[in-house]
């Protein structure tokens, strides 16, 4: 029985609640804006702003029961000293929900759950560049236009041709084969030695 007990359970048991709303909490004051469910969204901005308003108070007792929900010191000194004293002037309305696209497969709905008052912009959606073909010919997809090189024809330097070597003439006379020459010899004159070898095998019999 439910009676009296409001708020969305998430399909979560007590502890494992209190795990997600506690790290979507540490994700909000550490990024200032995160991509999750609606769902989740409402949930985690009633422990925020509950978190925030105790960061204004800024008493001992205040920064335990911070603690005792947070769970981490580093947070907790965060939330006193950064973002609790940019919200001095409003009473209410520390964070906002923004409705943004469903999400494929399972089609849940999405939105951004960010702080009002930021200490940077956040762009979301950043426009892509193109890339000219020939910074991609010189530095694949990653390269930019402001990679790519013109050379005139003051830089370029004439290529010099390598000297071809010659054959040089082989001195007139018997000659003799050494087994490194028939390993060098090519299979037509090897074959050409083989066989004079066995002509002479067969007129010496």
């Amino acid at each position: 029985m439910r009676h009296g007990k409001s708020g969305n359970r998430l399909s979560r048991n007590q502890t494992l609640r209190k795990a997600t709303l506690r790290d979507m909490a540490k994700s909000v004051f550490l990024q200032e804006r995160i991509c999750t469910t609606r769902a989740k969204a409402k949930e985690a901005r009633k422990l925020i702003e509950k978190l925030i308003t105790l960061g204004k108070k800024d008493t001992l007792a205040a920064r335990r029961r911070a603690f005792a929900i947070l769970c981490d010191h580093k947070e907790v000194s965060q939330l006193f000293s950064q973002i609790a004293p940019r919200f001095k002037a409003r009473t209410g309305g520390y964070t906002r929900i923004i409705p943004y696209v469903q999400r494929a497969g399972d089609n849940a709905a999405l939105a951004f759950l960010e702080l009002t008052e930021k200490s940077k912009e956040i762009i979301t959606n950043k426009k892509r560049i193109k890339v000219p073909k020939e910074a991609k010919a010189t530095g694949g997809k990653k390269a930019k236009a402001g990679d790519v090189k013109v050379v005139s024809d003051a830089e370029t330097k004439p290529v010099t041709p390598t000297p071809v070597a010659t054959p040089s003439a082989t001195p007139a006379g018997p000659t003799t084969h050494s087994k490194a020459d028939v390993k060098s010899t090519p299979k037509t004159a090897s074959k050409g030695f083989f066989k004079k070898m066995f002509q002479r095998k067969i007129g010496a019999e």
